[in-house]
């Protein structure tokens, strides 16, 4: 599976932003711990523009900026052969036809290492009048795996939305049972509730998520 794969399988920027947050809320709810989370979302990184991210610990990563320009996608595989560190800078065709609203995106210090270059193996966007995602034309490795940029383990989560697979996952990761039913509830963006909360980690408290949902942005009910 390659970028071009997943660029396929995703859903448009309304749908994608609403699973990014609910994948931080439920994220935030069973890891208090900043350190220990995979997900997260900044519904006010800048005045116009959202950003939801993942860190695996190890070195993989993405982060995708939302904003009136569309949306862009960048994630990073530190063990794909596509790496920027595997050559001169990133792989030909990840970046080159990235279009210029998204160019700041691309340059963003952020998404760059300490001498500015662009950390980055997979790239996405989608402009208001873009009826699909959109890649760059790339010749990938052929001495490779079928994840060559690792956008296949990087996105999974945002291909299969499914609450099943997010149960899986955070089983596997916080080794803890979660709860199925307060896991669609959240996926389906339903106010939060501090039973759903409760359900998910008894040891966390309303008060304890109040600034992590204010970052989110995620609605609440009573």
């Amino acid at each position: 599976m390659t970028v071009h794969d997943i660029a396929r399988q995703l859903p448009g920027k309304a749908v994608l932003k609403d699973h990014c947050r609910s994948l931080a809320m439920l994220d935030a709810v069973l890891s208090p711990e900043w350190a220990d989370r995979y997900y997260s979302f900044d519904a006010h990184w800048s005045e116009t523009e959202s950003m939801a991210s993942m860190r695996n610990g190890s070195g993989d990563e993405y982060s995708i900026v939302f904003s009136p320009a569309g949306a862009y996608v960048r994630g990073f595989a530190h063990e794909s052969p596509m790496s920027p560190y595997a050559g001169d800078g990133p792989w030909p065709g990840v970046l080159d036809d990235v279009p210029e609203v998204f160019r700041p995106c691309v340059e963003e210090p952020a998404f760059s290492d300490e001498d500015g270059m662009p950390v980055i193996t997979a790239c996405m966007w989608r402009e208001p009048g873009d009826d699909e995602w959109q890649a760059g034309t790339i010749d990938f490795p052929e001495e490779t795996t079928e994840d060559p940029d690792g956008a296949g383990y990087l996105f999974h989560l945002l291909v299969d939305r499914s609450a099943e697979a997010f149960q899986r996952w955070a089983e596997d990761y916080h080794e803890v049972p979660v709860d199925l039913a307060a896991v669609r509830h959240v996926l389906a963006s339903r106010p939060l509730t501090e039973h759903v909360v409760s359900t998910l980690n008894a040891e966390i408290t309303w008060a304890d998520l109040a600034e992590d949902i204010a970052e989110i942005g995620y609605p609440v009910g009573a």
